[in-house]
């Protein structure tokens, strides 16, 4: 018997070409049993007709659903579910028991109730996101992007898409970062002292499950990146917290029996200071003193669109004690999820090690794309474009906030994406960011960054990463007029 096309409707609110939404639509049919193997479909006209599109759609989405033996064509009679279709399963499963297990005592090691909050998923629909880390798809290469990607899909690039590497990384990546990224922060590596990561924070797991154990103590700064704080608690090792200051960590404050020293000195989380050069040499001959190692977090040293950045805390290292993580996650798109680490070679062993036994190695093909969107020039013209419009939303930020009475705590000396702001005594960025939610506004607290029971209430960071030039002034004066309320 025929499908009645009268079967066949498009969801408005489907992502994806119409043709997809065909092949969708058909394939869901056949999956959940109410489409049989040789039933036929209606002709590609009546179909496109019922639906209100192109035939050639309909035509290309049949095609497509031939060459994956959903469908079969019988020439002049039609196109028919095939019989090597997908068979739907033929048991209906049972009514779920509620869970037996107590899971308060089951669990052994809890990883829930951290300081990292969560960001809205819906963030891009308010009209005033100051959101830090998220991508603006309108500086975005999409194009050079998915020419790499469905480069990288090529047969010539076969074994990068299906290979197990188990703990190696695509030579092709590795070889940019050693001559070409690492060159510009002064580093000089070899391949066996680079690992690649699904991210600066895993970047940072792994430097603090190497490095660290119950009887070492680890010194982070506060205020810091607040899902750092959270794997260093997890990895039950002895924290302590060294507030900053104006030029970021203060090498004096660091306890002696410390081992390992985690930083952002180019880029203080959250307070955007940079650390000097005197200082970064100080840093160093403390951790010389006490024979620490230091994890430097060099994030967004791209975004220096205001002058050139200092050098890396591993560029003046003379000792092989610093551990330097670097992420083309902020500066391509947060979903990436891919960053390196760099070290000494008995340490990148050891971390190559970790890596494998949890996740082998980062996809292949998210590699190789990479490789090639960074070698052909790509990710250079990106960063160009996104300095810009970094910086000239800088300067539509900070007019802003001068109208408004607003205050700096902190501005990144080289650029960056986001300005570390004090609200007035007394004021709570907590209540003002849930206040600002129903004005379309989002801001991050301050309060998270911090560590121990007395957190600053007053600080809040806000980010001009995601928003337009256009919509910051707006965005600034119903800040402005949520904290002249609070007062």
């Amino acid at each position: 018997m025929p499908i009645s096309v009268d079967t066949f409707f498009l969801n408005p609110e489907a992502s994806g070409t119409l043709q997809a939404q065909v092949q969708q639509m058909i394939a869901e049919g056949i999956l959940s049993g109410r489409f049989h193997a040789g039933e036929k479909l209606p002709s590609s006209r009546k179909l496109a007709a019922h639906l209100g599109i192109s035939r050639i759609t309909v035509t290309i989405a049949y095609t497509e659903l031939v060459a994956n033996d959903y469908l079969t064509s019988r020439g002049r009679s039609g196109y028919y579910v095939s019989d090597n279709a997908p068979v739907p399963p033929s048991y209906s499963p049972r009514p779920r028991a509620a869970d037996t297990v107590d899971w308060t005592r089951a669990i052994a090691q809890r990883f829930t109730g951290g300081d990292t909050p969560r960001k809205p998923g819906g963030w891009r629909d308010f009209r005033y996101p100051f959101i830090y880390g998220q991508a603006d798809p309108t500086l975005f290469d999409h194009a050079n992007w998915r020419q790499c990607a469905l480069r990288a899909l090529g047969q010539k690039d076969f074994a990068a898409l299906t290979d197990d590497y188990y703990d190696r990384d695509d030579p092709l990546l590795v070889e940019y970062i050693a001559r070409h990224t690492l060159p510009r922060r002064g580093i000089s590596a070899r391949p066996e002292e680079i690992l690649i990561t699904l991210g600066a924070q895993n970047a940072l797991w792994i430097a603090a499950r190497v490095l660290l154990n119950r009887r070492r103590r680890a010194v982070i700064e506060d205020p810091c990146y607040h899902a750092q704080r959270d794997l260093l608690s997890h990895a039950g090792c002895q924290l302590t917290p060294v507030r900053v200051d104006a030029d970021g960590l203060p090498p004096d404050a660091i306890p002696p029996d410390t081992d390992v020293i985690f930083t952002t000195p180019s880029h203080q989380c959250p307070t955007t200071a940079t650390m000097p050069l005197h200082r970064r040499r100080a840093l160093l001959a403390r951790a010389r003193e006490i024979d620490a190692l230091v994890v430097e977090d060099d994030y967004e040293f791209e975004m220096a669109f205001l002058a050139a950045p200092s050098p890396a805390l591993k560029s003046l290292d003379e000792d092989g004690r610093v551990i330097y993580v670097g992420s083309f996650s902020k500066s391509l798109f947060p979903g990436l999820r891919l960053g390196y680490m760099v070290g000494s070679e008995p340490f990148i062993r050891e971390a190559r090690a970790l890596r494998a036994t949890m996740l082998r190695h980062p996809p292949g093909h998210i590699q190789r794309t990479a490789a090639y969107f960074l070698s052909l020039g790509h990710y250079d013209s990106q960063i160009r474009r996104m300095g810009a419009a970094l910086h000239d939303r800088r300067r539509t930020m900070e007019a802003a906030i001068a109208e408004h009475g607003l205050t700096i705590a902190g501005r990144g000396v080289y650029g960056g994406s986001s300005l570390w702001m004090q609200g007035p005594p007394g004021s709570d960025s907590a209540r003002l960011a849930a206040r600002l939610l129903a004005d379309s506004v989002f801001i991050e607290p301050g309060t998270p960054f911090f560590a121990g029971p007395d957190r600053p209430t007053r600080f809040f960071r806000l980010g001009y990463s995601s928003i337009s030039s256009a919509r910051i002034g707006a965005g600034i004066a119903r800040i402005a007029a949520a904290l002249a309320a609070q007062s």
